[in-house]
């Protein structure tokens, strides 16, 4: 199934499709972690599906490759501040940085919540130029050349602490996680509601995209979030709108005319 979910890297549908089958097999699928990804999707030591960090928008095969190539010379990293000190910053820009941080990459460490990577101080900076900054301290002072009597000059940097910020809600950390991978991966914004859906609901949005002559004189009972929504007019200058609905299946446009629009 990593294999599937990696060939169809470039396919988010696709791969939250995929994503589905593998909970229905009971197979765990695991967001993005510094310490155990990948460029594309892989298996842990606990058979579990890893999310390949190559999946996260504005993270570059070179930044993955430098993550990867450092954590197999000289093991797992500690902490962030160890990722920055080791990592190749040329290669992992702050871009891809920031990316990791929306998609679960740094939870592991477990020393940030997500927000406070985007929570600035007095001078409009976030943690992560402060880590960057830090980062390329240490790496300057370890190439830096030996004094007269051929000594390693060895001055302690400060480690920088991250503005404090109010964690993000559910929701908003799935939307943000969606904005960077295209699908929601630590969670659904409709888990809160499976009692809901098992009882009260009769089919998905997947119906909706199939063959609906099969469905013909039944009442469907649909549960979904509304993700997008557009006013519009028609040629002859009658108002009508569209509402993009998705559930955990699929997603549906609806056209909305005349009565149904007012509404």
């Amino acid at each position: 199934m990593a294999s599937v979910l990696s060939n169809n890297m470039n396919d988010i549908k696709t791969v939250s499709a995929f994503m589905e089958e593998c909970k229905r097999m009971g197979l765990q699928v695991l967001g993005p972690d510094v310490n155990e990804s990948y460029y594309k999707f892989a298996v842990n030591k606990e058979g579990a599906i890893r999310f390949g960090l190559g999946a996260i928008k504005n993270v570059g095969e070179s930044a993955v490759k430098a993550i990867t190539e450092e954590r197999k010379k000289n093991g797992l990293y500690q902490s962030i501040y160890d990722l920055v000190q080791r990592v190749e910053l040329r290669s992992l820009n702050r871009q891809a940085m920031e990316g990791m941080a929306l998609g679960g990459g740094f939870d592991s460490f477990d020393v940030y919540h997500r927000a406070q990577f985007f929570a600035k101080d007095e001078k409009g900076l976030t943690i992560i130029d402060h880590l960057r900054k830090f980062g390329a301290a240490v790496q300057a002072q370890l190439d830096a050349p030996p004094d007269l009597f051929g000594n390693a000059v060895d001055v302690q940097l400060a480690q920088p602490k991250a503005s404090y910020a109010e964690p993000w809600t559910a929701m908003e950390k799935l939307t943000r996680e969606k904005e960077v991978v295209g699908i929601y991966i630590s969670g659904h914004p409709l888990d809160d509601f499976q009692l809901e859906l098992k009882n009260l609901c009769r089919g998905t949005l997947m119906h909706l995209n199939h063959d609906l002559t099969k469905l013909a004189n039944q009442e469907l009972l649909i549960a979904g979030i509304v993700v997008a929504t557009e006013h519009r007019m028609t040629k002859t200058g009658k108002p009508f709108g569209t509402m993009e609905v998705e559930d955990k299946t699929d997603n549906y446009k609806f056209f909305l005319w005349s009565e149904d629009y007012l509404k």
